[in-house]
């Protein structure tokens, strides 16, 4: 295994995982300039414009007035990283069918750093502040999904993402002490699901629980989500957490044949 690690990292191309980051330092953000993409990638100004002008030579950007813009090509990416396993068709099925059971979004993420990133969503015909779709980056300590994938994490993970993420509130409500988040994660951990209300946005409640793999191990995790103003907490794990537990399961055991997270 050693050994191993040691050939991948002396195959590691830094260009490609430079020009990955620049990609990635559009999230959240319309354009990008060289000037913020060299700052948010932590890389220099010529190689921040290299990355920026080979991913409009490929169709992947395009340049406006000195700004750079993704284009829709960016989503053939991922596309084609679901689409490749039968499995993630199921798993979307079963996601669509806890949409329709509750008549509440219902959506799947994976935790990545400090954030959670969606990777599957069935939207209710809604409003939200946040527009959440794949692909969506959110703080994963102010969310349910984020909440569930936290509590599984084990203590040496855990206590790396707390020397790194930033628990500044979002809302009144949110809990951001770190002793405060350890003692609800330990609750999760017991109980098997998270529920989050008013903490990543006002009049948002959602409600999560972990798939795993056949090992057991949680790789990712689901939710359903309403209105708080008009779905009380014990409404939500009343008439939602049912379901959410049932399709859980079901794409949990989808897991035998492979899942794309």
């Amino acid at each position: 295994m050693v050994n191993e690690k040691i050939e991948y990292n002396a195959d590691h191309l830094q260009t490609l995982e430079k020009g990955l980051k620049v990609i990635e330092a559009f999230n959240g953000q319309e354009y990008l300039t060289i000037s913020s993409a060299a700052k948010s990638v932590g890389i220099s100004r010529p190689t921040a414009r290299r990355a920026l002008i080979t991913l409009v030579n490929l169709g992947y950007a395009q340049m406006l007035d000195n700004r750079f813009y993704l284009t829709p090509k960016v989503l053939s990416l991922g596309y084609s990283y679901m689409t490749a396993r039968d499995s993630w068709e199921i798993t979307t099925t079963l996601l669509r069918d806890l949409s329709k059971q509750t008549n509440e979004s219902s959506s799947i993420a994976k935790l990545v750093n400090e954030e959670i990133i969606y990777i599957g969503r069935v939207p209710a015909n809604k409003i939200m502040k946040i527009s959440l779709n794949i692909g969506t980056h959110l703080p994963a300590f102010a969310t349910s999904m984020g909440k569930v994938l936290l509590a599984h994490l084990d203590e040496e993970a855990l206590d790396d993402y707390f020397s790194k993420a930033d628990l500044k509130p979002l809302t009144p409500y949110t809990v951001h002490q770190e002793d405060e988040l350890r003692k609800e994660f330990e609750m999760i951990r017991e109980r098997g699901w998270a529920i989050s209300e008013n903490q990543l946005e006002i009049g948002l409640m959602s409600i999560a629980a972990p798939i795993r793999n056949m090992r057991g191990e949680v790789i990712a995790a689901i939710n359903c989500s309403t209105n708080s103003s008009i779905t009380s907490r014990e409404e939500m794990v009343e008439e939602y957490l049912e379901p959410l537990l049932r399709t859980a399961d079901l794409i949990s055991k989808n897991t035998e044949i492979e899942l794309p997270f």
